[in-house]
C-alpha cells in the first residue's frame, strides 16, 4: 500500500528486454535506499514494482508485459518517474490509501497556469468515469490528488506550486497520457453493490 505522496523523482537509466517484459534500472539518489530490501515494493508513476537488485543510488525492477500493456511511462529510457516506497502501518497517511495498481490511462486535455497554481483537466477512460467524484481522491502518475470538478469523463484538478515542483506532473501537456488509479473505497463499494444483485 502507498499514500500517493511522492518522496523522490527517479530516472529510468537502463531498459533491458526480457522474454516478455522489461528489466528497468532506476537511478534514484533522493529515495534513501538504505532501508530498501530486495523484494520491497516501490511505486513508479503509480505502478507497484518489486526491487530485485540494489546498487549505490540505483535499483532494478522487472515489469511484466501485462503491466506494460495497461500503463504508460515505464518503457522510456531516460524518462522520469514519481517514486514512493511502500508505507508501513505506523506511517502518516498524507494522501489516501493507494494500491499501486493502475486502473487505466487518461489523456491530458488542459494543463495551464491559473494564478500561482495550475489547472489540470484529464479525460478518463469510459470504464473509470463512474468512480470519479467531485472533491474525491484520484491518483495521477502516482500522485494523490483531489478533484475539483467532474463532467462526464473529464475531471479537473488544481495543482499547487509544491506539487508541480516535487513531481513529474510539471512535464504534462495536452495530449500526454497519465496512469490513473481510482479511489480504493469506490472500487469496493461497487463490488459490494454488484455482488448483492447476483
Amino acid at each position: 500500500m502507498f499514500t500517493g505522496i511522492i518522496t523522490a523523482i527517479g530516472k529510468i537509466s537502463r531498459v533491458q528486454p526480457l522474454e516478455k517484459g522489461l528489466r528497468l534500472t532506476v537511478k534514484a539518489p533522493g529515495l534513501k535506499l538504505a532501508n530498501v530490501a530486495l523484494g520491497d515494493s516501490i511505486a513508479h508513476g503509480g505502478v507497484c514494482l518489486t526491487v530485485i537488485k540494489k546498487m549505490k543510488d540505483s535499483y532494478q525492477v522487472d515489469v511484466s508485459r501485462e503491466t506494460l500493456d495497461c500503463t504508460v511511462g515505464l518503457d522510456a529510457l531516460g524518462g522520469e518517474v514519481n517514486l514512493e516506497k511502500a508505507m508501513r502501518l505506523s506511517d502518516f497517511i498524507g494522501g489516501h490509501l493507494v494500491s499501486g495498481h493502475v486502473d487505466g490511462v487518461g489523456e491530458v486535455e488542459k494543463f495551464e497556469p491559473i494564478g500561482e497554481s495550475h489547472e489540470l483537466v484529464i479525460k478518463a477512460p469510459k470504464s473509470l468515469a463512474k468512480y470519479i467524484a467531485r472533491k474525491g481522491s484520484i491518483v495521477v502518475d502516482g500522485v494523490s490528488l483531489t478533484t475539483n470538478s467532474v463532467k462526464g469523463r473529464r475531471f479537473s484538478i488544481n495543482l499547487i506550486p509544491h506539487t508541480i515542483e516535487v513531481t513529474t506532473l510539471k512535464h504534462l501537456h495536452p495530449g500526454a497520457q497519465v496512469n490513473l488509479e481510482i479511489d480504493l473505497i469506490a472500487r469496493y463499494v461497487e463490488r459490494m453493490l454488484s455482488a448483492g444483485k447476483a
